[in-house]
């Protein structure tokens, strides 16, 4: 197709997943990190709308430090509450549609079965009630257009997650303790990239309609299940991961103990869900392998705790 697309956040570790998925097929695409635009400016995003003029909107940006934002929740409402509206505003005037990405924080945690999507949310961190703001904002603003994509336990080859710590200590020899009491599901950036185009081309066809998708990868695991599933692949001992609890790892921000997202959603505009986790996990491996190349970065630490943000 060739409406033009524009990704924010395009610095980060998923929009550049999307951006190198939109490149691949020829799409006409914008892509803009931080500096090209913040959109806690409304007036630079108004700017941005109508000079790219795109058809869709996927949003990419936003304040991820989840401890920080329990200190500067005034801030992280700016770039997660605010700058989504900004966004959806823009879009209402141009005629775009708007993809929005959100995460499992929203939720409580505290569920024994996957979340559906039209699961009542009950953040309980300044991160998932900033997230919320800006999914109901996209929500409100663009009714019939706006989608809201909710992700979680991301890792890919561009940038620091989970999945490339695991690697780097496996790589090192480390006996890493990792928390053993928290389930959800590790989800590659390259398939959230791909439900995000695939999203994008229904909503312009008519086919998919508004509202919230989950994009996880299939199934479920523990943080320790998903490290000693990493030590398996890169062919060390997966008896050195020790599980541990998360008591271990106070944060200032409390971790979802279920994360498990529900994906139903999907089949109502006739798409599919992501595939299992261990099979997107095995196919990013060499990916995840190049981008940790010897002296790229040391093995900072013996321990890793609950969550890879």
């Amino acid at each position: 197709m060739s409406a033009r697309w524009l990704v924010t956040g395009a610095g980060g570790m998923l929009g550049r997943d999307v951006l190198a998925r939109l490149a691949a097929e020829g799409r006409v695409v914008a892509g803009l990190d931080r500096r090209g635009l913040d959109i806690t400016d409304r007036a630079a995003v108004r700017a941005a709308l109508r000079d790219h003029r795109p058809a869709v909107v996927v949003n990419c940006a936003a304040w991820t430090a989840v401890d920080d934002a329990e200190r500067h929740e005034a801030a992280a409402a700016r770039v997660n509450a605010a700058g989504p509206r900004h966004l959806a505003e823009a879009c209402a005037a141009h005629g775009a549609v708007l993809l929005q990405v959100s995460t499992d924080y929203v939720f409580a945690g505290d569920a024994t079965s996957p979340y559906p999507e039209d699961a009542v949310p009950a953040p309980r961190s300044a991160y998932g009630r900033t997230k919320l703001a800006g999914e109901s904002a996209v929500r409100a603003t663009l009714p019939d257009t706006g989608f809201v994509l909710r992700t979680a336990w991301l890792y890919g080859a561009g940038g620091g997650n989970f999945a490339r710590t695991m690697i780097r200590l496996a790589a090192a020899g480390r006996a890493p303790d990792v928390v053993d009491d928290q389930r959800g599901q590790p989800t590659w950036t390259v398939d959230v990239a791909d439900r995000l185009v695939w999203l994008g081309d229904a909503a312009l066809a008519g086919s998919a309609p508004a509202g919230v998708y989950h994009a996880t990868s299939a199934g479920e695991t523990t943080w320790y299940g998903f490290a000693r599933e990493i030590f398996r692949l890169y062919g060390a001992d997966q008896d050195r991961v020790r599980p541990t609890t998360s008591a271990a790892f106070a944060r200032p921000a409390p971790r979802p103990a279920y994360s498990v997202l529900g994906h139903e959603r999907w089949r109502a505009g006739g798409g599919e869900a992501i595939r299992p986790w261990r099979a997107a996990l095995a196919e990013a491996f060499p990916a995840l392998l190049r981008a940790e190349r010897p002296g790229d970065q040391a093995a900072t630490t013996a321990t890793h705790g609950a969550r890879g943000d």
